[in-house]
């Protein structure tokens, strides 16, 4: 047997051995009553209830670092039976393919038999976690400087700062305009005003609405960047036998990848020699070695959209055309519903809701379903991506059909 190399082993795929089962999300609001904890258990008790799966039944937890509320809270609320798996993915909104594919692997590997994801934020109602400025920050020198300590004391304080940076050398390489910045805006505001549950729901966008609005750190404006929202969603995963059983159809986790690319450093990696390129090259390399399909039979997608232009780089990173034409490949409306790649179809982070890109996750399973409010025709494939420019994770979603 030839030696093991390294990047040999990177991506899993679960074909359809494991399976989404069901959903559940709370209203998307700004300054909700329920507190987080409340509003977790809501989204659980909604996913269990799509599934016809008694909460007896899960045995498995998978949630994020920056959850607030900890699974024996949810255990204990919701009377599950004897948790056996529990994992939280770290890296904020990097995370939430993360836990379907923990949960799934678990469930695969005969650790657990059904699983539950969450997250559940208020941070339409909560202080932005950089508000406290520079001066809380550790100073050169300290035990624990991070990237951040050399950045912020010079204006980058906000991730919209630090993206607005790697936007103009994207736009200085590629040619993007801020056009294209506005038709990923608008194409994806134009699918949450037909989700009913979207915050932006009957909110229009026009070209001239995009550029006449505010920045916020330029090149980036008002509406380059996504919501901030209260609200909670749910995933519950189970194994293809026991989905056989459950309330709707099973919605195949086909396979699944994380991914830190080497030297990386979280969102501000401007010294790298392609920082473009960022954690998702390294993670859709990954996902494509383990699964049949390619870019080119994915039918929809659900890209992290937490600021536009990390739409388009996901987009070359993920394959669906080469370094430096996604701003050529927007054009014609090939994003926009009845396109060629209809993108984040209920709205996303940009106008749906943001809770660090389950709602992505959630809007996939209801296309391989067939019920989107936006549902593209025969669609048995999506991609969903978790948080571009930080260490990242990604799925492939199929439908019974495929």
């Amino acid at each position: 047997m030839p030696a093991w190399q390294p990047g040999q082993l990177r991506g899993v795929r679960l074909g359809f051995n494991t399976a989404i089962v069901g959903i559940g999300q709370s209203e998307f609001s700004k300054h909700l009553e329920p507190t987080e904890e409340e509003l977790a258990v809501r989204a659980i008790l909604a996913a269990l209830e799509d599934a016809g799966i008694e909460a007896s039944e899960v045995d498995a937890l998978s949630s994020f670092t920056m959850e607030a509320t900890e699974e024996v809270a949810v255990a204990k609320n919701l009377g599950l039976g004897d948790i056996t798996f529990f994992s939280k993915i770290g890296y904020g909104g990097g995370g939430g393919c993360g836990t379907i594919g923990h949960l799934s692997l678990a469930i695969a590997g005969g650790v657990s038999h059904v699983g539950v994801a969450w997250r559940s934020r208020k941070r339409g109602s909560g202080v932005r976690p950089w508000a406290a400025g520079p001066g809380g920050l550790r100073i050169p020198g300290s035990e624990q400087v991070t990237a951040a300590t050399w950045a912020r004391p010079f204006g980058l304080l906000r991730p919209v700062d630090e993206i607005a940076v790697l936007t103009r050398r994207y736009m200085h390489e590629t040619g993007a305009t801020r056009e294209h910045l506005a038709e990923v805006a608008m194409s994806i505001r134009a699918n949450a005003n037909r989700n009913p549950a979207a915050m932006m729901h009957d909110r229009l966008m026009s070209l001239d609405d995009y550029m006449n609005a505010r920045w916020i750190s330029e090149p980036l404006c008002l509406f380059d960047n996504c919501l901030e929202t209260d609200g909670a969603l749910a995933v519950v995963v189970t194994s293809r036998e026991r989905a056989k059983d459950c309330r709707r159809a099973p919605v195949f986790v086909d396979s699944f990848a994380q991914a830190i690319p080497q030297q990386h450093h979280h969102m501000v990696n401007f010294w790298a020699e392609d920082p473009i390129g960022a954690p998702a090259r390294a993670c859709a390399a990954a996902l494509w070695r383990q699964s049949e399909l390619q870019p080119q039979d994915i039918d929809v997608v659900q890209i992290y959209d937490a600021f536009t232009p990390l739409v388009l780089i996901s987009l070359e990173n993920y394959g669906f055309c080469r370094r430096g034409e996604a701003p050529g490949f927007i054009e014609g409306g090939t994003i926009r519903y009845g396109g060629k790649l209809p993108v984040n179809t209920s709205g996303g982070g940009l106008s749906e809701a943001y809770v660090h890109g389950m709602n992505l996750i959630t809007e996939g399973v209801r296309q391989m379903r067939g019920d989107s409010t936006s549902q593209v025709v025969d669609a048995t494939a999506c991609l969903v991506t978790s948080g571009e420019g930080v260490p990242t994770s990604a799925l492939i979603l199929r439908s019974e059909e495929s």
